[in-house]
């Protein structure tokens, strides 16, 4: 996979990881709550996950919502302070 489609794919995890858990990213970006660059940032740790093909199965699992991210997601921290409201 190309660096360009591996970026692209997580940036997707990333926003149906967000969505599981009742999140807009866009809306967070656009109302000025989640800075562009900490959504960059996020895709990039997405990136680095060992757990690509765990998490599909996960957000599978999980369509119709939850109320966390998996345990080894390297956005957890990232989700927790969208869900509390403290984006930046």
């Amino acid at each position: 996979m190309s660096d360009h489609a591996q970026l692209k794919h997580h940036a997707d995890l990333l926003d149906r990881m967000a969505e599981t858990q009742g999140i807009d990213l866009q809306e967070e970006a656009i109302s000025g709550r989640l800075r562009f660059d900490r959504i960059a940032d996020a895709v990039l740790r997405c990136a680095k996950c060992a757990h690509p093909d765990h998490c599909q199965l996960w957000l599978k699992a999980h369509k119709d919502g939850a109320d966390r991210t998996p345990d080894y997601c390297r956005n957890q921290d990232l989700f927790e302070l969208m869900r509390n409201g403290r984006g930046h």
